[in-house]
């Protein structure tokens, strides 16, 4: 029979896209409010010692205070897979969503409390937040889908991810409005609506099938679900877009020791060759610099003698938007590694630029024209694709706690990059 998409359905893959709205924002709305925030902890530092804050003692703390985000990622993603088995898809992320308002609150009394640590703990909050639900909403997406609509829906939480990045970039840049330094604990702190919003319509949406049957065992409750969301039932197991069951059964227990178990299972099962596929691909694409342009490109584009650099930093999310849209509808595996070493061969622009230290003003224009072309690249190629490539390298009983250790090594690296690029690019500049 043809399959048919519900309200239900909408009403379910919309709401938990909420929680990637709130990825993106706060991927994007740290950027150009940098200025504020580290004459925040300037003056904080200069009231508990008496004494201004080194410039090289800034770098690195800011660094750090943009890093942490993917720190807490690369904690929480670990436990994706128990924390899902546990106590299912749709309440693994209502929990979840429980650290982002942990988070806002942090971050939302940091400037009143005089407290940059406060601002820290609520980076590291949000980035367990982002580490399990970068995983528990494509995975409660793609098991409520009928298989027709699966792909259609998958690519709903990039996109939401995507817009969240613009929207968070857009309320940073109003310098007249939030992006000051009264404003900025409010800008920090809006990402309270969606996970608000989430709160209030997602518990109304019925819990994956394939959580009741496989999980729970309960035949029962899975043919509602079923039912409810016109999803296909074989031999019975519930099946996604390519005839696979999405997620295992991890036993409850010691995080570190179902890792090891797993880890050891994977090696023994599939020998060392895909997983350093899997291992490698995740790195290339954090290294590629994508990330960088995302966090710093307001300072980049200061240092290159932009008349307006926030303004500029809209573009780059404008850019990211269009391309997210298109990488969906063409997705090619071989172009993809083309596009990974293109954004390779746009670093030399770059480099150009920072060595010249600006004594060459007509290199902004190459820099400018390198950072567009280099968003660009990253979402028709290596973004989207490290997600597809990993999950075929596996078979489903290993897909898991494959997912959990590539997804952990993605955002390790994305920490490397956020923490070290500010103070690579100083020495760059002196060099």
């Amino acid at each position: 029979t043809p399959q048919t998409v519900t309200w239900t359905l909408v009403h379910s893959v919309m709401a938990s896209v909420l929680g990637s709205l709130q990825i993106g924002y706060h991927t994007g709305n740290i950027n150009a409010t940098q200025m504020v925030i580290e004459e925040f902890f300037n003056q904080t530092w200069k009231e508990r010692f008496k004494e201004t804050m080194s410039l090289h003692a800034l770098t690195m703390l800011w660094s750090f205070t943009v890093s942490t985000l993917a720190l807490g990622a690369t904690v929480s993603v670990l436990t994706v897979g128990i924390v899902a088995d546990h106590y299912g898809r749709r309440n693994s992320i209502l929990i979840a969503n429980s650290l982002s308002l942990m988070a806002v609150a942090f971050m939302g009394i940091s400037k009143t409390a005089g407290s940059l640590e406060a601002l820290i703990v609520g980076r590291f909050l949000i980035g367990l937040f982002c580490g399990l639900n970068m995983t528990l909403i494509p995975l409660y997406i793609q098991e409520i889908s009928p298989t027709r609509v699966c792909g259609a829906f998958s690519t709903m939480n990039q996109l939401s991810q995507t817009v969240g990045t613009f929207i968070g970039q857009v309320k940073s840049c109003l310098e007249n409005m939030l992006g000051t330094s009264r404003w900025w604990p409010l800008m920090l702190s809006l990402s309270a609506i969606p996970a608000i919003l989430q709160y209030l319509t997602l518990p109304f949406c019925p819990e994956s099938p394939r959580y009741f049957l496989i999980n729970c065992h309960e035949d029962e409750l899975a043919a509602r679900g079923k039912i409810v969301y016109r999803t296909r039932l074989k031999n019975g197991v519930f099946l996604n877009g390519h005839g696979c069951v999405l997620m295992g059964h991890l036993e409850p227990g010691g995080v570190s020791k179902v890792i090891h178990e797993r880890f050891r299972g994977l090696i023994n099962s599939f020998g060392t060759q895909p997983i350093l596929i899997a291992l490698i691909l995740n790195a290339s694409t954090q290294l590629s610099g994508f990330n960088a342009i995302i966090n710093y490109s307001t300072k980049i584009f200061r240092l290159a003698g932009v008349a307006h650099p926030t303004q500029t930093t809209l573009g780059i999310g404008a850019i990211n938007i269009l391309f997210t849209i298109f990488s969906v509808s063409e997705l090619h595996t071989e172009l993809s590694f083309s596009f990974l070493a293109g954004t390779g061969v746009f670093h030399l622009p770059i480099s150009l630029h920072l060595c010249t230290q600006g004594e060459v003003p007509w290199t902004k224009y190459f820099l400018l024209l390198a950072l567009f072309t280099m968003v660009a690249f990253y979402e028709i190629g290596p973004g989207p694709i490290s997600w597809y490539i990993t999950a075929e390298l596996f078979s489903q009983s290993a897909r898991p706690v494959a997912m959990g250790l590539t997804s952990s090594w993605n955002w390790f690296h994305n920490f490397i990059v956020a923490m070290f690029y500010q103070p690579l690019l100083s020495w760059v500049k002196h060099f």
